[in-house]
């Protein structure tokens, strides 16, 4: 449980856990469906609406960051959040502080590791008023360990009932050799609360700046965004067409059952369909930025760019069709 609550903070590392082959286990909504609200809470303000990173964007930050608000800071500033402020010289320290070989890729995703850094001391804060709240004794705690706690409390509110578990045995007999229900039910329980649990902290953690006010400076990430987004993925998804993106790579069993698919539905919906495949070893910062923790797994985009549906596991080519008819893909 360790490495979850570390992988919800740590988001420039979530590729590290793309090496996991993915059971069959569909994810119906996507993350920003079950945030506590979809609107940055800046613009809970007398002032006119101001645009978020996802309004101007879409696609840049698919985490705590999504629903920023941008506006001009004092030089210098790159983000404010109640009482963070984060400059271009922190952030440039917390980039010359990393190992040589990372920092030229860091530098080119600046704004991912400022959204690292903008996360990593919001929660802290918000780790601070839970210990004070629940009257929890922090002698022995460290930021980090702290963190960890506050998190595990939001995980433990999730719960597996016998009938999910039921459900997830029905849809994959096929993979567990023969063996009776009774006989992996315990076991099948954990994999799925443990899932379900790292779904919660994951939600929690990117819908941040939807319970904090956050501001990026605008003029900064302008130029950030022109060389984040060129890339095939957040081109097709900003296309005018529907998209589907399997992220995977070779060697990983439902991967490689994946790939004919993909090459069937390529050829065949040339023009109706961007249908693209993200090798997470070659991409692994497109793989965290698109929240992609287990492989093989599938996003669904409509035409507008936003992500409608995500399946995590081997996506057998029909229901691959049932989902891109209900793109309008026929």
């Amino acid at each position: 449980m360790l490495n979850m609550y570390q992988g919800a903070i740590a988001l420039f590392l979530v590729s590290a856990a793309v090496g996991i082959m993915a059971a069959d286990v569909p994810v119906d909504v996507p993350w920003e469906a079950r945030a506590r609200a979809a609107v940055c809470p800046c613009q809970a303000t007398p002032n006119a609406r101001l645009a978020t990173i996802e309004d101007t964007y879409l696609g840049l930050s698919q985490g705590p960051l999504r629903f920023a608000c941008l506006e001009a800071l004092p030089k210098g500033v790159l983000l404010r959040a109640g009482t963070v402020t984060i400059s271009e010289q922190q952030l440039a320290a917390e980039i010359a502080g990393a190992n040589t070989d990372m920092q030229p890729i860091m530098k080119k995703n600046s704004f991912l590791i400022l959204e690292q850094m903008a996360t990593r001391q919001l929660l802290t804060a918000e780790a601070r008023a839970w210990a004070t709240n629940t009257k929890r004794d922090t002698k022995q705690d460290t930021d980090a360990t702290l963190m960890q706690a506050y998190l595990a409390s939001i995980a433990r509110q999730t719960t597996v009932t016998d009938d999910e578990v039921k459900a997830f045995y029905d849809a994959n007999k096929a993979l567990l050799g023969g063996a009776s229900y009774d006989a992996v039910a315990n076991e099948m329980k954990t994999y799925l609360r443990e899932q379900k649990q790292q779904d919660t902290v994951d939600a929690y953690v990117n819908a941040l700046s939807t319970r904090t006010p956050v501001v990026v400076d605008r003029d900064w990430l302008n130029g950030q965004a022109t060389t984040i987004l060129d890339n095939p993925v957040d081109q097709a998804r900003r296309s005018g067409k529907p998209s589907v993106i399997d992220f995977g790579r070779e060697g990983c069993g439902p991967c490689d059952m994946m790939t004919p698919i993909l090459a069937e539905l390529q050829k065949t919906y040339t023009g109706q369909c961007n249908v693209l495949f993200c090798h997470v070893g070659e991409n692994p910062i497109l793989a965290s930025r698109y929240n992609v923790q287990t492989i093989p797994t599938q996003v669904f985009f409509d035409k507008e760019g936003k992500e409608v549906f995500r399946h995590v596991g081997f996506f057998p080519k029909e229901q691959m069709l049932a989902k891109m008819a209900e793109l309008g893909v026929k």
